[in-house]
């Protein structure tokens, strides 16, 4: 289903090494275009490629050349050969950071490394999704961004079309945290509350979509998907090159809609496949929390359906009940070994509190379940801690204030002299 009056890519070029898109189910390729739903089955689509043949010393020294964001690896996306030099937000490239003091906190004696995308220009992982959905947009000429969002993506389109010198119209949940509201209108688009839950978001933007008054639009997570979900792969390519050109044994991952599981995956093997890595087994875990996890259900019932739920946690951004990814992500789990596990909203604060003080990493809901799942995983025994982990923290504490700030207050109130520190038992 393509997008009102929406022309398809001018020059194969413009999409660098891809080169159709291709159902996940059925195999039928299509033309690039703004397409997200195959013609014959209505399985989902995504991004096939001719990737680069030659030396992989030579691939991975071109890429070590390139610049300090996700288009140092634009010879494996779909984007032209000059991406760099665009109007763009340039996301990525964050920081892999080893966490000892974590690791002994967990008892994890192979290594840890916690992949920190707070760092991105919007405090989230989103800004590589949309930065490459935007490239498509331009190239199809649609003229307006937007987006169904759980609060981080609504703020990765307004920046980046702001940036873009495009409109940008964005529809969210109207019970979002209120810095996620802030930060996705401060950029002077158009954000729109919708009462109800993600999913019925998600349902409107599909109807707006196919109506006259969506013509000229760039939904990224709808019309746009295919390309959207390629800036995914850039963690996978991210976190390898700067283990060194190796693959961890395990990486955890939240679960929203699935997507940024399924296409770390994909990423992983593209590596494998180029000879950018040695090939060995990995591990790939989900996470979510108790109160929306309807793919941790399935994976535990040995489902290969997942079945939607009513979201009520406190860990908003992954709070989609009927998940577009999940079976894919139940097969990937199972595939490499992996588990799906989820964790209370009580348990997600204290992993939040327990990373800030090892760390000094301030993570949002998001990144509290996935310590808190990393933490369970080692306790029941479904994660082996003398193995490589990386674990991701996908966004920024200050978006997600109000989870913390009752047990994050001031130690003491004091008067300002010396005999008041002392007696406040603050001297040490």
């Amino acid at each position: 289903m393509a997008a009102q009056n929406a022309a398809p890519a001018s020059t194969d070029s413009a999409f660098g090494p891809a080169s159709a898109l291709s159902c996940r189910e059925c195999g039928e390729r299509f033309p690039l275009a703004p397409l997200f739903a195959c013609e014959v089955c209505f399985g989902p689509l995504e991004v096939a490629y001719d990737l680069p043949d030659g030396d992989p010393e030579t691939l991975r020294k071109r890429i070590e050349s390139g610049p300090d964001n996700i288009w140092r690896y634009a010879p494996l996306l779909p984007v032209p050969a000059d991406v760099a030099a665009r109007p763009n937000l340039n996301p990525g490239f964050t920081k892999l950071v080893k966490a000892d003091n974590l690791a002994r906190e967990l008892g994890v004696t192979g290594g840890l490394y916690v992949k920190d995308d707070s760092g991105n220009p919007t405090h989230s992982f989103k800004d590589r999704v949309v930065a490459i959905a935007l490239e498509a947009a331009r190239t199809f000429g649609l003229t307006t961004l937007s987006c169904s969002s759980t609060g981080n993506l609504a703020g990765a389109v307004g920046a980046a079309a702001a940036r873009a010198g495009l409109r940008s119209c964005v529809f969210i949940p109207h019970d979002l945290e209120e810095a996620k509201v802030v930060m996705a209108a401060v950029y002077g688009g158009e954000l729109v509350g919708i009462e109800g839950t993600y999913d019925d978001v998600n349902r409107f933007c599909s109807e707006l979509i196919g109506d006259p008054i969506g013509e000229g639009w760039g939904f990224v997570n709808v019309n746009l998907r295919p390309y959207y979900g390629e800036g995914s792969k850039t963690l996978a390519y991210e976190i390898c090159e700067q283990l060194g050109w190796r693959l961890p044994d395990n990486i955890v991952i939240p679960i929203a809609s699935g997507s940024q599981l399924t296409k770390i995956d994909k990423g992983l093997r593209e590596l494998i496949k180029l000879g950018l890595v040695e090939d060995k087994p990995y591990r790939i875990y989900g996470a979510q929390a108790e109160g929306c996890s309807p793919v941790s259900t399935a994976f535990k019932a040995g489902h290969d359906v997942v079945r939607p739920q009513k979201p009520n946690t406190i860990a908003k951004s992954l709070a989609i009940g009927n998940p577009a990814d999940g079976p894919y992500v139940l097969d990937i789990a199972r595939r490499t070994g992996g588990a799906v596990e989820d964790v209370t909203d009580e348990q997600v604060v204290e992993a939040i509190q327990l990373l800030a003080r090892a760390e000094g990493i301030f993570a949002e809901t998001a990144g509290g379940v996935t310590v808190g799942v990393l933490k369970k995983l080692i306790e029941t025994g479904q994660l082996d801690p003398s193995e490589e982990t990386v674990v991701l923290n996908t966004g920024d504490g200050l978006k997600t204030l109000d989870a913390v700030a009752p047990n994050a207050r001031p130690t003491a109130t004091i008067r300002p002299s010396l005999e008041a520190f002392r007696a406040a038992g603050l001297a040490g």
